[in-house]
């Protein structure tokens, strides 16, 4: 059959029937129509009868064959050993690339390679992915999806994936956010060779640590925090941080990671510039980076002073919080440096001078100063007059009165307050003040008001074992002793004549305005009866009286109410020397041997009772019309004639 391509043949559409061909063309009709075949629909695989091939094989074209023109088809008989063998080459190297195909999509799905392909198209579920092999990758869409659900790939990008799996329905599964992974994980690898920091967010707190986000889910353990031990990990949650990778395993997917390394690096760098200026007596700024009881810790750059609380101000800190406050940018002056230790002490203070080197000539005694209360105790209350100078306000400077109980009756801390200067002691750093003195004095007019001998009248404040205090106006207290409570009776105890709040009267005995002292008396009150009694007695008067005690010494014998003299036991004898023994409660005449009205004192004898007359005696028997009287001139009588006239009476 001749090679010359047919006119007819050639010329017909792919479309057009083939017409009715001799027996011997029956294996080029065949081919020609599987041709055809390939040619109107894309490669497919075709029954091919071929004895050299065997029947019914199937074969896939070669595309060089699929699209060689009719007219080769039609070649003569000498060439269809030729076009067999060469579709059998054809078919034989197709199977040979989809093997190759297949072995390397097993390849890149065991190892989790990443590899790189190219939008080809984006569908309603997956962006379509050429990925280099005869079949396209497959992207889930919803994993390149960005905040406004819009995909984050266009048609022509390149895209880094990971091959899955291959889909019954055709092409291949590949992952965009394992790819993603993939490149995280060689990112940290390096970042952890080289000792690079990366950044990442706290995402929550764990048992002994925390969990940072830095692509990956991390675990900075809490010791790896802060230079210094952290207390409260709470306070870094969703803060983004600076980190390290000293921990990796990629095969379990955990990630050690450490911010303390950051920080001692950074704290070293900073140190060393600061150990370049740092000297005493040098102002610096630092940071205030915590803050105890005693004083503040300040950061100067990589090392860490002390700011104690004494040298924080001129004045009185009850907390250093009271002054500064973590995070604060202050300025000290470095009052001590030990290089060995590398210790620094900072001072605040010495910045500026010292107020109490020149107080006493700012506050002179007796000049008036308007000070805020800073504190309030028992003892009284701390005013600041300026910044680093305080005074106090002593409990009994407050008010004249004595019967405020605690100072917070007065004042309060932040009150305003006029005081006067009565005391400024610079070397100890002391100010007293006083604020009664600004009121006026009510014991300075005292004596005036109640003049020795007047009569006041008040109320029982408070009963002690020496006397009661009787408040005889608003801050004016006196004292009655337990000596003026009563003239006759032998009191022990105030109780026993007074009662707490009882309302009572009283006689002024004395004033005393400097000492703020005033006397009183209640039994003053009433008549002295050792007066009266010495009034109406002389020594030599005969008086009876009751034995009330006896001692070794002699017996004292109650005269009158109140009134007691003591008979010696020299003076307790009868008329013939002898003994009297005298008991308790018995009555006997008694001679006034002895009278001291300034001791309050009487002695009486029991000798010569019975020669002596009474004094009521004789003055009976002075009386006109006395039986005994036998004389008309009574002056004229003898103490013979009473001697006489005792006699006869007996």
């Amino acid at each position: 059959m001749s090679n010359t391509p047919n006119p007819e043949t050639e010329s017909k559409p792919l479309s057009t029937e083939l017409e009715t061909m001799p027996a011997n063309e029956t294996a080029n009709s065949t081919t020609a129509e599987t041709i055809h075949s390939t040619e109107a629909n894309g490669p497919v695989t075709d029954t091919v009868s071929n004895p050299e091939v065997g029947a019914n094989h199937l074969v896939t074209p070669d595309p060089a064959v699929a699209t060689a023109p009719l007219s080769d088809v039609s070649a003569g008989p000498d060439d269809v050993d030729y076009d067999a063998a060469d579709f059998a080459a054809a078919l034989e190297n197709f199977d040979r690339e989809q093997a190759e195909d297949k072995a390397a999509a097993s390849a890149a799905m065991e190892e989790d390679k990443v590899v790189t392909g190219t939008v080809i198209k984006i569908t309603d579920k997956y962006v379509v992915v050429d990925i280099g092999l005869k079949s396209e990758g497959l992207i889930p869409k919803e994993q390149v999806l960005d905040h406004t659900g819009e995909p984050k790939l266009a048609v022509g990008d390149a895209v880094e994936v990971v091959v899955e799996r291959e889909e019954q329905e055709g092409g291949y599964l590949v992952s965009y956010e394992k790819a993603q992974r993939h490149r995280l994980w060689d990112q940290l690898e390096k970042a952890a060779a080289d000792k690079t920091p990366v950044t990442g967010t706290v995402l929550s707190r764990v048992k002994g640590g925390l969990t940072v986000d830095i692509g990956v889910k991390a675990f900075l353990p809490g010791s790896q925090v802060e230079i210094r031990p952290v207390r409260n990990l709470d306070t870094y949650l969703g803060q983004p941080i600076d980190v390290r990778v000293i921990k990796l395993n990629k095969k379990r997917g955990n990630v050690v990671i450490s911010r303390k390394e950051i920080l001692e690096e950074e704290q070293n760098s900073r140190k060393d510039v600061t150990l370049q200026t740092l000297e005493e007596g040098a102002i610096l700024t630092g940071v205030v980076k915590n803050l105890t009881d005693y004083g503040a810790f300040v950061d100067l750059g990589g090392l860490d002073g002390l700011l104690h609380i004494t040298d924080m101000s001129w004045g009185r800190l009850t907390h250093p919080r009271d002054l500064v406050q973590v995070g604060d940018e202050i300025q000290v002056k470095v009052l001590k440096f030990d290089k060995d230790k590398q210790r620094v002490s900072l001072g605040f203070k010495q910045l500026t001078p010292d107020p109490w080197l020149d107080a006493t000539e700012r506050y002179p005694i007796g000049a008036q100063v308007k000070g805020r209360v800073l504190s309030v105790t028992d003892y009284g209350a701390f005013v600041e007059l300026e910044q680093g100078i305080e005074g106090l306000v002593h409990v009994s400077e407050m008010t004249w009165s004595k019967r405020m109980k605690h100072p917070s009756k007065m004042v309060k801390p932040g009150d305003e307050v006029e005081t006067i200067i009565l005391a400024v002691n610079p070397n100890d750093r002391r100010i007293s003040l006083g604020m009664k003195q600004l009121q006026d004095n009510p014991w300075e007019q005292l004596e005036n008001k109640y003049p020795t001998g007047a009569i006041v009248e008040g109320r029982v404040r408070n009963l002690t074992d020496f006397g009661a205090f009787i408040e005889i106006e608003d801050g004016i207290d006196g004292l009655v002793h337990v000596s003026n409570l009563s003239w006759t009776k032998r009191v022990k105890h105030p109780s026993e004549v007074l009662k707490k709040g009882e309302k009572v009267k009283a006689v002024v005995l004395g004033v005393e305005p400097e000492n703020r002292r005033l006397s009183l008396g209640v039994k003053q009150l009433e008549p002295d009866v050792w007066d009266t009694f010495f009034a109406q007695h002389r020594t030599g008067d005969v008086v009876k009286g009751k034995v009330l005690r006896t001692a070794q010494f002699g017996a004292f014998v109650e005269l009158a109410e109140g009134v007691e003299g003591l008979c010696h036991i020299s003076e307790a004898v009868d008329d013939q020397h002898k003994q009297v023994n005298l008991e308790v409660g018995s009555e006997h005449e008694f001679k006034i041997v002895k009278m001291s009205p300034e001791e309050k004192k009487v002695g009486l004898s029991l000798r010569g009772i019975g020669e002596e007359a009474s004094r009521e005696e004789v003055e009976s028997y002075k009386q006109p019309g006395s039986s005994s009287s036998n004389s008309s001139n009574s002056s004229s009588t003898t103490l013979g004639d009473l001697l006489n006239w005792k006699r006869s009476e007996r």
